[in-house]
């Protein structure tokens, strides 16, 4: 029988960092939303360059646009319209606990609009990190990859989305999700 991808995703790494350092297992829905937002902002920025730095050997300065470029607030933003449509309603209420969680940290160079919304999104990926969903957290961000791509490629036609360069953008068999645009209910 054909294993699944969630049984294929073998990763030790929490494992061992369990053993080596002696670290208790904590229920994670007790876990504020802006905890949940700390550790999905590193581990999302993990994602993004492992995917840039998979493109090959390149000068840290363009390395580095180029993940910045992805993982801007704006960018998660642009990302969680089209992720909210295919949001599962528990990772929908993460999402929305994230959004309205009232930060010390003003936005910096982004809109309260688009920090909220980054906020929220990191919230979700910090989720699906520590519940071990991986393949969910990482399917979501293909989808939000893919949904950036498409307005790039919206915005050489005339629009106005501004420009990033999505890495893994050729892998097969990536999944299509329809585009769901209907800004946040704040």
């Amino acid at each position: 029988m054909e294993k699944s991808v969630e049984q294929k995703i073998q990763w030790k790494f929490e494992d061992y960092m369990r053993e080596i350092f002696q670290m208790e297992e904590a229920d994670i829905r007790e876990y504020s939303p802006l905890t949940l937002a700390y550790i999905g902002d590193s581990i999302y920025d993990l994602v993004i360059k492992t995917l840039v730095v998979s493109k090959g050997n390149r000068p840290v300065n363009q390395l580095h646009r180029m993940t910045s470029s992805l993982v801007q607030a704006s960018a998660q933003s642009r990302m969680m319209r089209t992720l909210q449509g295919i949001l599962t309603e528990e990772e929908h209420g993460v999402y929305k606990r994230g959004r309205n969680a009232k930060s010390v940290s003003p936005a910096k160079n982004q809109s309260v609009t688009d920090y909220r919304r980054a906020t929220g999104f990191e919230a979700l990926m910090g989720y699906l990190y520590l519940k071990r969903d991986w393949a969910r957290m990482l399917t979501l961000i293909r989808a939000g990859l893919d949904s950036l791509e498409a307005g790039e490629e919206a915005g050489k036609a005339g629009g106005d989305v501004p420009s990033a360069e999505v890495p893994g953008k050729d892998v097969p068999g990536k999944d299509k999700v329809r585009e769901n645009h209907k800004e946040d209910e704040l």
